[in-house]
């Protein structure tokens, strides 16, 4: 008998989860498996507090549970990024995944296919986010804009530092007087 873990999620204090609930528990005992536990987020909308999913997870790490049952994709996870994560956690631990509402179900070769799919789909979803982020930041450096920190170099710690190093303070102890890093002093150096 499969050992089952139930999730349900809603976004705010008007919803409730018991139909998600009532759908599950059905589905559960029409497959004949035992339902050992049930984790639910409320209010999870307008926080990134989720008390019911890191039970679950912590639960998942425990094996504790065979298969999850989510009454749809967008309850598990709130984005795409916190969804991926958290499929390929459950994946990594060998827990199928049920989908009620889209009728995905990975204990079947079809599931299993589909849900590649997606992952695919996913995986080409960051990679285009990270081509599109690295030429944003080409195209910054190409029109002058400097990246990065801040820097707190200014001519009077300059002049400062090769002060010290004039009365013959080594590179460590100039960085811990002024407060930057060895790399900085080397830098104002002209090193």
């Amino acid at each position: 008998m499969k050992r089952i873990a139930i999730y349900t999620r809603v976004s705010t204090q008007s919803q409730s989860t018991e139909q998600q609930l009532f759908t599950l528990r059905e589905v559960a005992n029409r497959t004949n498996s035992n339902i050992v536990s049930e984790y639910t987020d409320t209010i999870s909308g307008a926080t990134d507090s989720r008390p019911g999913l890191d039970a679950l997870l912590l639960a998942a790490r425990q094996r504790k549970f065979d298969t999850l049952y989510c009454y749809s994709i967008d309850r598990l996870g709130r984005s795409t990024k916190n969804l991926i994560a958290v499929v390929d956690e459950l994946q990594a631990l060998k827990i199928d995944l049920y989908f009620y509402r889209e009728g995905i179900d990975t204990t079947t070769p079809t599931g299993k296919c589909v849900f590649t799919i997606l992952g695919s789909v996913a995986e080409l979803e960051r990679n285009l986010i990270r081509e599109r982020v690295c030429a944003g930041l080409q195209k910054a450096k190409r029109n002058g804009v400097k990246l990065g920190r801040p820097s707190r170099m200014n001519d009077g710690l300059k002049s400062a530092i090769r002060l010290l190093r004039e009365k013959g303070l080594g590179i460590k102890q100039i960085a811990k007087q002024v407060g930057v890093g060895v790399g900085s002093v080397y830098l104002a150096l002209g090193a």
